[in-house]
């Protein structure tokens, strides 16, 4: 693991960047499993959603580092920066060998740190109450450092085999490129079996007798009225409040990412094998990209159920919980608030003038669900490091509330249990300055047997503390009927 020691510029190990464009049929099922296999892997996306978001796929493992920063220790930026400067493209990185024909695609991650942050990272950015319980005991930074990737483009149907040769490398580049074509060999003759994949949701049947949660319904009724008594008070016009449910889970992570990819397709989903525990992540949401120094945010506040059944009565359940979302006034101001807290939140860390809403509000449809959500970007100042960005944004307006810092001192004083990765963000920071992480929702950790799925929902003035309830409930069936589904599967076998 490496400690935070401080990198000097006379200490940067300069990495040239390999590449090679294939095309060849491709399953992607069959190449997570694959790469499932291997130690310390990262899967972003690996279903047909990435094609309407930021377009690739990835697959690492085996990384060449890896950074964790853990609860009571200090100077977590201070450590991050000096990690993620640690390498840096040669100046003239891209080599047009035998390998590479044509140029990488714009934004596609060419090598670098793939990971998380968990939510408890704000208690590092401002002085912040530290109150509940962390229980799973999880690092709060894990990255880890890929000089090897393959990005399937869902746009044109093609695979880059990504290669960094780093001066220490026992390996040629050709070497490595070649590793990962055996990779997408291997995969063509591994069958993922319908039982990993499971049966559809049964949003309906959950058990809940057998689910455990950090809060009864009766605390989580009364801590919503609390909330709103704030809202009266002029503290905060909006929190965002959300339970943790857990249950048994005895199945492989990789069968439940199978699952989410198949059932519950979501643009920024993930798989992150952190040794002891997992993260699965069905996230729809983006936290941030940065592409060519251009930054964009984009938040998602409403929510209403969506069915996936063919029938005429599911149909006209489907419009009318679309058009009762589009036209809410509610989810309409409680969208505004938050697109107008990141407006703030980017325009600390973008050229005056470049900050505007380039996606108003609009309705999203999922597998499960159907969001409202809004787009806002801006030009980053030259001298602004991703550090800084953080230090701005995170965490994420939509899973906070605003104003930001005395939402988040609610939520700790509210909610039992430490979020961790819940609500915080996990994807990249490429070598070359690209980065695109989500908000981690939707998202299930897998440790010690044991599955955590946690949902949440913004209180406003005028919530209805029944309907508050209902909608964390809608979020964790999809979840939770996932985790069944896989469960059954895997003690059939």
């Amino acid at each position: 693991m490496t400690t935070g020691t401080v990198v000097g510029t006379n200490k940067f190990i300069f990495c040239k960047l390999h590449y090679k464009k294939i095309r060849a049929p491709i399953n992607l099922p069959a190449l997570s499993k694959v790469f499932s296999g291997f130690k310390s892997a990262s899967i972003l996306g690996a279903n047909s959603s990435k094609k309407d978001a930021d377009r690739f796929s990835y697959f690492a493992a085996e990384p060449k580092e890896v950074f964790e920063f853990r609860t009571g220790q200090k100077d977590p930026f201070g450590k991050l920066i000096n990690v993620l400067t640690k390498y840096k493209l040669d100046a003239y990185a891209i080599r047009n060998t035998q390998y590479a024909k044509t140029k990488l695609p714009h934004g596609i991650f060419c090598g670098g740190w793939i990971g998380y942050f968990s939510y408890e990272l704000g208690r590092y950015i401002e002085t912040l109450p530290e109150t509940t319980i962390d229980d799973l005991e999880m690092p709060l930074i894990r990255l880890c450092f890929y000089d090897r990737a393959i990005a399937y483009d869902h746009i044109e149907g093609a695979c880059w085999l990504i290669a960094l040769q780093l001066p220490s490398d026992t390996e040629e580049p050709g070497e490595k490129l070649e590793s990962l074509e055996k990779l997408m060999g291997q995969s063509q003759m591994v069958c993922v079996e319908s039982r990993f994949v499971g049966t559809p949701a049964d949003l309906d049947n959950i058990d809940f007798s057998q689910i455990r949660c950090n809060m009864n319904k009766d605390y989580y009724l009364q801590t919503v009225e609390k909330i709103k008594h704030y809202i009266y008070k002029g503290d905060i016009y909006q929190v965002n409040f959300s339970q943790r449910f857990e249950c048994d889970y005895s199945a492989r992570a990789i069968d439940l990412f199978h699952w989410q990819n198949h059932y519950n397709p979501s643009p920024y989903s993930a798989y992150i094998d952190g040794g002891n525990f997992h993260i699965v992540s069905a996230s729809p949401e983006m936290f941030i990209t940065i592409t060519d120094g251009i930054i964009c945010t984009k938040p998602i506040k409403g929510t209403r159920p969506r069915t996936n059944v063919t029938c005429k009565a599911a149909k006209k359940t489907n419009a009318r919980n679309f058009d009762e979302l589009l036209h809410s006034e509610k989810e309409r101001a409680e969208l505004n608030m938050i697109i107008d807290l990141e407006r703030n939140d980017v325009a600390r860390i973008c050229e005056p003038g470049t900050r505007k809403v380039i996606q108003p509000r609009t309705i999203e449809s999922y597998p499960t669900v159907f969001h409202a959500v809004a787009t806002v970007a801006g030009q980053l100042r030259r001298e602004v490091t991703f550090c800084d960005v953080l230090k701005a944004m995170f965490p994420g307006g939509s899973i906070t509330g605003a104003p930001k810092i005395r939402s988040i001192e609610i939520i700790d004083e509210t909610e039992p249990t430490a979020r961790g990765v819940y609500t915080g963000s996990i994807g990249f920071i490429g070598i070359d300055g690209n980065v695109c992480l989500n908000i981690a929702i939707r998202t299930i950790i897998i440790k010690d047997q044991k599955a955590y799925a946690q949902t949440g929902g913004g209180i406003v003035a005028d919530s209805d503390v029944e309907a508050e309830w209902d909608e964390t409930i809608t979020k964790a069936r999809a979840l939770l009927a996932g985790i069944s589904s896989v469960q059954r599967g895997a003690d059939s076998v």
